[in-house]
């Protein structure tokens, strides 16, 4: 199987320029892509268990990977949810696959998206990890319109090694994400 092309460009670009800016000699602890974590919660699942069946379908296509169904931690009575009653769908991604789904995601994806003027720059969670909702979807290529009765949300997850959010940055955007400028954020 051929390097991603993301990789690769990490691999010969990425690392020297984040070396330079970052003022690190040692190159191992330069920060890198850990993992993926793609999440689709699904609340009315609760009252049609089959839309699990479609959604792990879905994003087994647009990862690439199959999904697996996750299920609710605790019961809450409000929303007639019991412990244990499968409530979502989600897929980690790692090594080539990891870097195929970032490159399909930077470059074809989130173009898509209507009226985009980038990600938000503040979605970092202290530790230097990445968390961008997906509103629709449809964003993706892999989803037929015909075959989905509705348009369905998921969270994409980039765990780093970087430790803090200023590395992070660095990396995905040396990585190419497109993040908005300050004053539009």
């Amino acid at each position: 199987m051929a390097t991603p092309r993301l990789k690769e460009h990490y691999e010969k670009q990425v690392v020297s320029e984040l070396a330079k800016e970052l003022d690190e000699n040692n190159l191992m602890a330069l920060p890198r892509l850990e993992k993926i974590v793609l999440n689709m919660g699904l609340g009315e699942a609760v009252a049609n268990p089959k839309i699990l069946e479609g959604a792990v379908e879905e994003l087994s296509a647009i990862a690439g990977q199959r999904a697996v169904v996750t299920k609710a931690k605790k019961s809450i009575a409000t929303y007639k949810l019991r412990a244990g009653m499968p409530i979502g769908v989600r897929v980690t991604l790692r090594g080539a696959r990891m870097y195929e789904f970032l490159d399909r995601l930077i470059s074809i994806a989130l173009p898509r998206v209507r009226d985009f003027r980038g990600v938000s720059p503040k979605a970092f969670d202290g530790r230097g990890n990445y968390t961008l909702g997906v509103r629709d979807h449809f964003i993706f290529p892999e989803i037929d319109y015909s075959r989905t009765d509705k348009s369905k949300g998921l969270n994409v997850t980039i765990v780093t090694t970087a430790g803090a959010d200023d590395r992070a940055l660095a990396l995905l955007k040396r990585l190419g994400m497109p993040f908005a400028s300050k004053k539009e954020s």
